[in-house]
């Protein structure tokens, strides 16, 4: 015999599961009003073994086969990650724009990059990006490994003209010609700059926030403040049906109508990777994982502060075309204070020994 309160349960497991597999698709079709699931109370959600969405504790980051984690690889690619000597002028690391105390991104709404130039975007968070299918705002790269040299190469970030100056700056010091061949066996090449530059982004996960510890069994983990956040992440505000799976994020891109203080948007956003019309200006769902350090918020640093980004999905998001799975939410003051205090339950623990002795 199935006991009331779990039969509850299950009702609201099975109704969140129907929203959180709505397709991401842009659509003209409207968004159904959705209300929390019935009866799903704290002492319900404590009584779960598993949350819908696939949300759960962050687990180890996957690693590649052909790029297995090595301490002498690691600690090569942290040297390479701080060295202002791998941009053209020397100004400018990957740290520059992805500092440790800044959650690895840089504070701004948008980049700076070699010679003090603005980019367009801003400088996304590297925490947990080992989790990421798609790499960049607009997903055009699929791997750490494929991202790392971008920015060098880029001349408006590090501006290295082309792969032969990067790869000649490096084997003219004899420190990494020493420490590629002690990790790779062979001379300086672009694949091990990527290997090892990747294996060091790789170790920059944050584990054991409190909403890992809750998930996990500890139903103490969590205020009941943040518990009724997570049931509104699940059920009336309607978050999980982007921000999904141990880190936060459906790896799907998805267009959110004008952010503030726009009124034209001339990104394409994943647009220019997919050619697919439905994902004009279309970016990648970020996780959400310590986000609560990572102001300002969204791909070009439109929106300021955590609150004002909840203030912005309970309106719908911004006027103009954008996904279907956007909505009014009509969430109240207290509701909001609860949804960010389950946010702040999701700051883990930050890397340790990620910075080096002073940048290069």
């Amino acid at each position: 015999m199935i006991m009331p309160n779990v039969k509850i349960a299950l009702g609201a497991v099975v109704l969140v599961l129907r929203l959180t597999a709505i397709p991401a698709a842009q659509s003209q079709n409207p968004a159904p009003s959705i209300t929390p699931p019935s009866g799903l109370t704290i002492k319900v959600l404590d009584s779960m073994t598993r949350l819908p969405g696939g949300l759960s504790a962050l687990p180890a980051p996957p690693i590649p086969a052909d790029n297995l984690q090595t301490q002498g690889k690691i600690e090569l690619g942290r040297m390479l990650f701080f060295d202002k000597r791998l941009s053209l002028d020397r100004s400018t690391s990957c740290a520059s724009c992805h500092e440790p105390d800044k959650a690895y991104s840089d504070g701004l709404a948008r980049a700076v990059g070699i010679g003090h130039a603005i980019l367009s975007r801003r400088a996304p968070s590297l925490l947990n990006g080992a989790y990421n299918s798609a790499q960049f705002w607009d997903g055009r790269a699929g791997s750490l490994e494929e991202q790392a040299l971008g920015p060098m190469l880029s001349a408006s970030e590090m501006g290295m003209p082309d792969p032969k100056v990067l790869l000649e700056r490096l084997q003219g010091m004899p420190e990494y010609r020493r420490r590629f061949h002690s990790v790779f066996g062979r001379v300086i090449n672009l694949r091990d700059i990527q290997r090892a530059i990747a294996a060091f982004e790789r170790t920059l996960v944050t584990p054991d926030a409190a909403f890992d510890r809750y998930v996990t069994g500890d139903k103490q983990a969590l205020t009941d403040q943040q518990k009724r956040g997570l049931i509104l992440f699940i059920g009336k505000a309607s978050c999980s049906q982007c921000h999904n799976g141990p880190n936060f994020t459906d790896n799907k891109f998805h267009s959110l109508g004008l952010l503030p203080g726009q009124t034209d948007d001339l990104d394409l956003g994943h647009f220019v990777v997919s050619k697919n019309p439905g994902d004009r200006h279309a970016f990648k769902t970020p996780s959400l994982r310590s986000s609560t350090d990572q102001s300002p918020f969204m791909h070009n640093g439109a929106i300021a502060t955590l609150s004002d980004v909840i203030d912005f999905y309970d309106q719908g998001g911004g006027p103009g075309a954008k996904s279907s799975l956007l909505f009014k939410l009509h969430l109240t003051a207290g509701e909001k204070d609860e949804l960010l205090a389950f946010l702040r339950a999701l700051a883990g623990r930050v890397p340790e020994n990620s910075h080096m002795a002073g940048e290069k």
